[in-house]
């Protein structure tokens, strides 16, 4: 069994897979508050969420969520003896946006960072693969990296209507969805994607 854990969003997202085949699944928006809800939805799930195995979304995303979902997988893989393995929220977007049957051959997907920025990266669909490195960029800058007419995730209306093209998909990472990864994008360290520096910087 395999425990998904995604709290990088507004959703807390729980999901059990047995393989590629969705087991049970607990999918909540809530905002904030992803410390409180997190392990009681993992609880419910059949056998209290136990895994052999535990993936766990490590961003980009919302800085307080992405660090719940990972101290819960560290924390239950060391009480379970499980491996934890983690996972981009933006190969997750996209893959769930891939598997429309409307769906291009490529994509972008954009989500709202810090400080007037958003995070961007562009994705192809077969194979399964990263056009370009993510990018924390300014609307306009992302404009202009962004090559396709599809744009997914909560910055992407912005950007369709500053190019005056394109088409806008509001889309949020699912823990359930985690079965559509490539093996290889479901492999990363349990460390945050956070996407961009630490405002506070250290003394020299």
């Amino acid at each position: 069994m395999i425990l998904a854990i995604d709290t990088t969003s507004d959703a807390c997202s729980v999901a059990l897979l047995d393989g590629d085949r969705l087991v049970a699944e607990r999918h909540e928006i809530v905002g904030r508050g992803h410390a409180e809800k997190l392990v009681p939805m993992i609880a419910g799930l059949p056998d209290g969420g136990k895994a052999d195995a535990i993936l766990v979304d490590c961003g980009p995303g919302s800085f307080t969520g992405l660090r719940v979902g990972l101290a819960t997988a560290r924390a239950l893989g060391l009480g379970w003896d499980a491996e934890v393995h983690g996972y981009s929220s933006l190969a997750l977007m996209a893959a769930m946006a891939f598997s429309d049957a409307d769906a291009p051959d490529r994509l972008a997907v954009t989500i709202l960072g810090g400080h007037g920025e958003m995070f961007v990266q562009r994705f192809g669909k077969t194979p399964f693969e990263e056009i370009a490195p993510m990018a924390s960029l300014v609307p306009d800058a992302a404009v202009a990296e962004i090559e396709e007419d599809w744009v997914i995730g909560n910055g992407a209306a912005e950007i369709v209507a500053l190019a005056g093209r394109g088409t806008a998909r509001d889309l949020a990472p699912r823990a359930a969805a985690t079965a559509l990864l490539p093996p290889a994008f479901k492999a990363l360290p349990p460390t945050p994607i956070y996407g961009r520096a630490p405002d506070a910087k250290p003394p020299q």
